[in-house]
């Protein structure tokens, strides 16, 4: 199963692709789109559908492990949040791929085995994880590998999808 997971943000998202084969998870393809340089919001909205469509055009992934969306004290930055987050689930719906949402917690513990461990701890289990000789960079590639990560030890059944 490949399964892309995405670190949706309104600056930057990360994405990472991983392969499930049996027990082993193989590390595909991981990076950030960076939306910060585009001045209107709508343009960044449709660099990241470009982004993520050619994503998942050149790897077909089986599903997508999104972050689930969290209430902060910003109204602004929580509602753009929300629009990117709908723009790739726009995406999955058009592409049927289905997508499953994980907190922050939950994604936490199923790395670490613990929900409130620190991002260099996340980091490195990442990297240990899928066998890589660096921390992935940015650390939003790591965040979205570990949604990926997360989903494979998940296996949620399909009926549990969010789109």
């Amino acid at each position: 199963m490949i399964i892309l997971g995405i670190d949706p943000g309104s600056r930057t998202t990360g994405y990472g692709l991983i392969r499930t084969q049996g027990n082993k998870l193989l590390h595909l393809d991981s990076g950030a789109i960076r939306l910060h340089k585009y001045e209107a919001f709508s343009e960044k909205l449709c660099v990241l559908y470009e982004q993520i469509a050619l994503l998942i055009q050149a790897h077909q992934p089986d599903a997508i492990s999104l972050e689930q969306a969290f209430f902060g004290i910003n109204v602004r930055s929580a509602l753009m949040l929300g629009q990117v987050r709908g723009s790739v689930l726009t995406l999955a719906g058009l592409k049927k791929i289905p997508v499953f949402e994980y907190s922050a917690t939950a994604v936490k513990k199923a790395i670490t085995g613990y929900g409130r461990a620190e991002k260099p701890q996340m980091q490195e289990m990442v990297r240990l994880l899928l066998n890589l000789r660096q921390i992935p960079k940015p650390h939003d590639a790591a965040d979205a590998l570990a949604l990926a990560i997360c989903h494979a030890h998940s296996k949620p059944p399909l009926a549990a999808k969010t789109s």
